[in-house]
């Protein structure tokens, strides 16, 4: 749909009308309404040759796509980079939406993907994509093992009704009725990439899915590329449950099939490898029963067998006599730790005891102690000092005088002496 530039029909005829006369409008009016005329025309995918490109300190990729009549201005920002594969002289399919440059006045095409057309360029592609997952190792990571009965398998393919219906007639075959989530999405054309990996996340997050299958018919190199998207290829890789690729035919080998932890050459193919048959499980539980009931019949006729070379009158007899030595052993243990037996041990080990010696030692030591301190404080006693002679000097207020220049002449005092206590008046004093 091509949607007009300029003003509505019916303005164009009130021009008319006025003579034609030119419509002013403000350049950034002008600017505002091309650019309101470009959303109308939407997202478009370009073929093209690839012209003087060019990659900014920002990352940013610019180019002239051109063919024989006309070219375009192509840009592609610096987080789309990775899918935006810009070789001079390559044929390419730009997807984007055209852009109206105000500083530079210029019409943009700001493409979101930049795929080669041509199976020289899309190996070269590949080769590219491939270096880089084979120096981070991911081509050659541990594969991880497809589980032998999936609780759900998740089945990732396009709107094409022949693979799902070719998967469908294999799981009826199998196991009619076996679980599967199927998730429909874009396989081929601009875009495929992120709507592969987008699907193959949401399948991952299900609950109960134990294995995903990447599903698509066969296709000519272009339409498989996006198989081998490099960010693709990493989201396999990290894809949580193991991942089956059965891309195209068996001659088709895109580049996520080596990264996937299986690789089968048709859906069909991947679908035997996935679903489980129920008839061989069936069998082999059979079987595990049958051998496990000729194992317990074997069992019970060799024990039969050893029973009826047993005697039973010496099995009875052995049997008594170890019956009498474990009641015997059994008493002589009961006796050991008799009560009684406990008591009088007890007793007799008391009574080994000197329990009044270290008694009568403990009293004479506090007995010789105690005399040590008696000795001790009657030698620091006043009245021990007194006794040898000695007087106490007391004032009137019951004060000791120490020194003469306590007292003074004709102040009363009291002298204790040893056997009683003296009045007397100080005659003189310093």
């Amino acid at each position: 749909m091509t949607l007009p530039l300029w003003p509505a029909d019916d303005e164009r005829r009130e021009d008319q009308r006025r003579g034609d006369q030119p419509r002013r409008v403000s350049l950034v009016h002008l600017a505002g309404e091309i650019a309101r005329s470009l959303a109308g025309i939407g997202r478009v995918a370009v073929e093209g040759e690839v012209h003087r490109p060019q990659v900014t300190k920002g990352g940013w990729v610019y180019f002239a796509l051109r063919d024989r009549a006309a070219q375009i201005t192509v840009t592609c920002p610096a987080r789309n980079a990775s899918r935006c594969r810009a070789v001079s002289g390559e044929r390419v399919l730009v997807v984007g939406s055209l852009v109206w440059g105000n500083d530079r006045g210029q019409l943009i095409l700001e493409a979101s993907e930049v795929t080669p057309l041509g199976e020289g360029a899309v190996a070269a592609m590949i080769a590219e994509a491939r270096a880089k997952l084979t120096a981070d190792g991911l081509l050659v990571r541990p594969r991880r093992p497809i589980p032998l009965l999936p609780t759900r398998i998740g089945i990732l393919c396009g709107a094409d009704a022949a693979v799902r219906k070719d998967i469908e007639s294999v799981v009826a075959a199998r196991f009619p009725g076996y679980p599967m989530v199927v998730e429909e999405t874009t396989v081929s054309g601009p875009g495929a990439a992120y709507a592969i990996a987008g699907a193959l996340a949401r399948l991952a997050a299900r609950q109960g899915v134990d294995v995903i299958v990447l599903a698509r018919g066969g296709g000519d190199a272009t339409a498989l590329l996006p198989w081998s998207d490099e960010e693709l290829c990493r989201a396999v890789a990290a894809c949580p449950v193991p991942v089956v690729s059965a891309i195209g035919h068996e001659a088709d080998r895109p580049l996520c099939d080596e990264v996937a932890d299986l690789r089968c050459g048709t859906p069909s193919i991947a679908a035997h490898a996935v679903v489980p048959d129920r008839r061989a499980i069936d069998e082999s539980l059979a079987s595990l029963v049958g051998d496990a009931r000729a194992a317990v019949l074997r069992s019970c006729e060799h024990r039969s067998e050893r029973l009826a070379r047993v005697p039973l009158q010496g099995a009875l007899a052995a049997g008594f006599e170890r019956a009498a030595t474990r009641a015997r052993l059994a008493a002589e243990r009961l006796a050991w730790v008799h009560p009684d037996r406990a008591l009088a041990a007890r007793q007799e080990r008391l009574g080994r005891c000197d329990w009044r010696g270290p008694m009568q030692s403990m009293v004479a030591t506090g007995e010789e102690r105690l005399s040590r301190l008696h000795r001790h404080a009657r030698a620091l006693s006043p009245e021990h000092v007194v006794g040898r002679g000695f007087a106490v000097v007391r004032r009137a207020d019951g004060s000791v005088v120490r020194s003469p220049s306590q007292v003074h002449a004709g102040e009363l005092v009291e002298l204790t002496v040893a056997e009683g206590r003296i009045a007397a008046r100080v005659e003189d004093a310093p």
